[in-house]
């Protein structure tokens, strides 16, 4: 009987052993102890009959006693085991707040009481749960992207600053969903519904005029597979839009209103909404205004002479200034009135006209102007001669279109020794105003006169090929014998033989009918060595019936030009090519052409190949690469290629190749600065991360970099995690509060999912450190090279002895100098007189 019972109890002791081993464990990660304040944290939900803790106490105490907040299910034994029989529920209760005393044989207090928390840890043991099971909610068309017009909302009993309580809020289904494209989106932390820019663009209630999305929401943030879930659904009704560029607005020029002016209006769907105008053209003056009803007015009068229309737009804001929804444009057109009269030309309209002119024959047109609105009953004018200068013959010699003031000859041709000029007055009206424009009509000779050359023959001319262009090389000279300073004695000058190329031009001056003839284009020895050319000489006035240009009007020059060695010419001035920036060395690139006029012989090479990446065949002018490139080092690498000619004078030309390098993925990603600074606060009170960037020397795509972010090695995922924000950042946290008072270093791999991929390990150094005002305090070391305490004093004591050592030697001097001069004074007090 008596081993039975010492076996009972050994299994007893080593019952409560194994709880210890198991669950009990206090602030110190001790399972026993004296009897003193102490905080436990045990999760919700475990088995009853668990071990937290065993006080002790010195005699005289023999037992403990439990109160506060037990709630039947925390038990103390007399032998101070402390231990819980029923399941803890977070939810009912969070923290227990115990008091243990000590108790002698007689139940008197002998220690303590001594407060005891329990904090109950939270384990998942609760699925999220909508509020509603239906939502409805309405969005007007085109409503700003990404702006919230209505929310959802679920509740989560396990503490939300642990995942457990954490919500993720998703949209699993949309109906009707068009072309697989998402009209709506949800913020997955704070349920909010908004359009997207597809829904933004989109919606539109005539075709579809209500929407049913599906909504999940899971906890532990929805990134665990084993999470709790609870969905629910949302009606969404799709409101028209009265956000809508009014109609064209028309306001008459000059209005004597008073302003402003209500012209139009816009409005915004919901109230509250502010009201702008925004000029985009930048006017000096604008004159148009906005109320904040959305009322828009014209706030002076406008002169559509000064400007005709104008296009503006109305934006609408909330109470933080960011835009409802896009820009409205609002037009305007300024009507016009007939406040201009019409306006002369700013010269006397001088016509001329033949003597002898057949009636009926156009003479000119007077062109005048009126400022209002073109091709309207404003801008209309008619035409009218009111008076003739000198009426001779007779009245009425001319005759104008009323529509067009094109003038004719009315009633007979003219002669010249009648009167040489006439001065007519044209009145030009529209509907309201008269204007009097002037036009001067000069009779002039008739053209029966043909110009005649002084020479019909110029003889040789020699010419060298590189003559400049601009170069007047002959002057010419035919005379004509009708009136002087008419269309019929004005001589022009033209080449009709020998200058297919037009390399020749002839210039005439106006007084002396003087021509000059000029190089025009540069002339060549190889395509045109002799050229035998033919001038003209005609008049702008045709000739009279019966009189033809003859022999007399013609002349002729023979042009020798002369060889002149020039360099070679390329056949373009710049030559483009593109290529991989990982081509094998020795891919040709491209070909430079060019060519001698002379018929040489031309040799290739090339200048400014810094990089030394390029090689040219110098018979064929093929580019090779000679070295490996790289795009990261110069994406357009640019060189000269000299052609130069073999024999000869051996003169060069040079043109430019230009190579634009194509992106290969052949970068790793890497950290995009150096992190030194990164730290956290010793102790840690709780997780925390840092924030860092990464890049690649590459070409950035287009939707830009999506970089991938893990650990680097196996064993660094006890300690450390490491999470992705967007494409280019990413997110180093620690797993627990563990960690001792010194740098880590952290090896992150970085994958940049090119093709092929790549991928970069990098080093993030992390500093636990004590903190002062936020900031990390790091004690000053002992640097390399400094003195050390006892080297410090010994050299301040040898600097002291120094010094003595020197004054010593000073006051010696000073004594014997001055005990020298002592015996001066003596011998001299015996040979001088007393005074006295």
């Amino acid at each position: 009987m008596k081993n039975t019972m010492m076996t009972q109890a050994h299994l007893h002791c080593l019952c409560l052993l194994t709880l210890y081993l198991v669950i009990g464990y206090g602030q110190e990660g001790q399972f026993s102890g004296p009897l003193k304040p102490m905080t436990f944290s045990i999760f919700e939900g475990r088995e009853p009959q668990q071990v937290i803790f065993q006080f002790k106490a010195k005699p005289p105490a023999v037992t403990f006693r439990l109160t506060g907040e037990t709630d039947d299910i925390f038990k103390i034994q007399s032998d101070g085991l402390l231990y819980h029989v029923r399941a803890l529920d977070r939810e009912t209760r969070a923290t227990h707040n115990l008091q243990v005393a000590a108790l002698d044989a007689r139940g008197t207090t002998v220690e303590g009481p001594v407060p005891i928390i329990i904090e109950v840890k939270d384990i998942n043991d609760n699925r999220p749960q909508f509020l509603q099971k239906k939502y409805e909610g309405s969005v007007r068309q085109n409503s700003r992207p990404g702006k919230p017009f209505m929310y959802v909302n679920a509740t989560d009993l396990d503490d939300p600053n642990t995942p457990n309580g954490q919500l993720f809020y998703q949209i699993v289904i949309q109906l009707p969903t068009i072309n697989n494209v998402m009209y709506f989106q949800i913020n997955n932390k704070t349920g909010a519904i908004s359009l997207t820019r597809e829904g933004s663009k989109e919606l539109d209630p005539a075709k579809n005029p209500s929407y049913n999305l599906v909504i999940s929401v899971k906890d532990m943030g929805g990134q665990n597979e084993n999470s709790f879930s609870d969905t629910t659904s949302v009606d969404i009704m799709v409101k028209e839009n009265i956000w809508k560029a009014p109609e064209p607005v028309e306001i008459i020029e000059n209005s004597t209103d008073p302003h402003p002016i209500k012209i139009t209006q816009v409005r915004w769907n919901d109230p509250g909404a502010r009201y702008f105008l925004v000029d985009k053209e930048k006017l000096p003056s604008f004159p148009f205004s906005i109320d904040q009803e959305g009322d828009i007015y014209v706030t002076r009068p406008l002169d559509r002479e000064e400007k005709n229309s104008y296009v503006f737009y109305a934006i609408t804001k909330d109470e933080l200034g960011l835009p409802f929804s896009y820009p409205l444009e609002i037009r305007v057109k300024v009507k016009d009135i007939n406040d201009n009269p019409p306006t002369c030309p700013p010269t006397v309209t001088v016509l001329e006209v033949q003597e002898n002119e057949p009636l009926g024959n156009a003479i000119g047109t007077l062109t005048a102007k009126d400022l209002d609105e073109e091709n309207t009953k404003n801008s209309f004018l008619e035409y009218r001669i009111v008076d003739q200068t000198p009426k001779i013959p007779k009245d009425g010699l001319f005759l104008v279109q009323i529509y067009d003031g094109k003038f004719q000859l009315a009633k007979q041709s003219l002669k010249k020794q009648d009167a040489p000029q006439y001065n007519l007055t044209v009145e030009v009206s529209d509907t309201d105003f008269k204007t009097l424009c002037f036009v001067q009509i000069n009779v002039i000779d008739i053209n029966d006169q043909i110009p005649i050359f002084e020479k019909s023959d110029y003889g040789n001319l020699t010419l060298a090929e590189d003559t400049k262009v601009g170069t007047t090389i002959l002057t010419i000279q035919a005379t004509d014998g009708d009136e002087p300073f008419t269309g019929s004695s004005k001589i022009l000058y033209r080449i009709t033989e020998g200058d297919s190329e037009g390399r020749l031009g002839v210039d005439t001056d106006p007084q002396t009918n003087t021509g000059y003839v000029i190089v025009k284009k540069p002339l060549d020895f190889e395509t045109a060595a002799i050229s035998n050319i033919v001038f003209k000489a005609e008049n702008p006035e045709p000739l009279v019936s019966g009189v033809t240009y003859n022999a007399s009007s013609f002349a002729t020059l023979r042009l020798i030009v002369t060889d002149v060695n020039e360099a070679p010419l390329f056949s373009q001035n710049t030559f483009q090519a593109k290529t991989r920036e990982d081509a094998a060395v020795g891919t040709k690139l491209g070909k430079v052409s060019a060519k001698d006029p002379e018929g040489l012989d031309i040799r290739y090479s090339l200048r400014g190949d810094t990089r030394r990446w390029l090689k040219i065949d110098p018979v064929t002018g093929e580019i090779f690469n000679a070295a490996p490139l790289d795009r990261e080092v110069e994406s357009l690498y640019r060189v000269q290629v000299v052609a130069t000619e073999v024999g000869g004078s051996s003169l060069s030309s040079t043109a430019h190749f230009h190579l634009t390098l194509t992106d290969v993925n052949d970068n790793p990603p890497r950290l995009v600065k150096e992190y030194t600074g990164l730290f956290f606060c010793y102790p840690l009170s709780k997780p925390g991360s840092l924030i860092f960037e990464a890049t690649d020397d590459d070409q950035k795509p287009l939707r830009g970099h999506h970089f991938t972010f893990s650990l680097g090695s196996e064993s660094l995922k006890n300690n450390w995690e490491v999470s992705k924000i967007n494409g280019t950042h990413a997110k180093l946290s620690t797993k627990h509060t563990n960690f001792e008072e010194r740098n880590y270093t952290v090896l992150i791999r970085i994958g940049d999912g090119g093709q092929p991929p790549l991928e970069g390990t990098v080093s993030l150094p992390v500093t636990f450190c004590t903190c002062v005002e936020g900031r990390c305090f790091r004690p000053v070391q002992p640097q390399t090279g400094m003195p050390t305490v006892g080297m410090a004093v010994g050299i301040l004591l040898s600097t002291l002895l120094l010094i003595g050592i020197i004054l010593a030697i000073v006051f010696i001097r000073i004594k014997k100098d001055k005990g020298k001069d002592n015996v001066e004074n003596a011998q001299a007090s015996e040979v001088s007189p007393l005074r006295s």
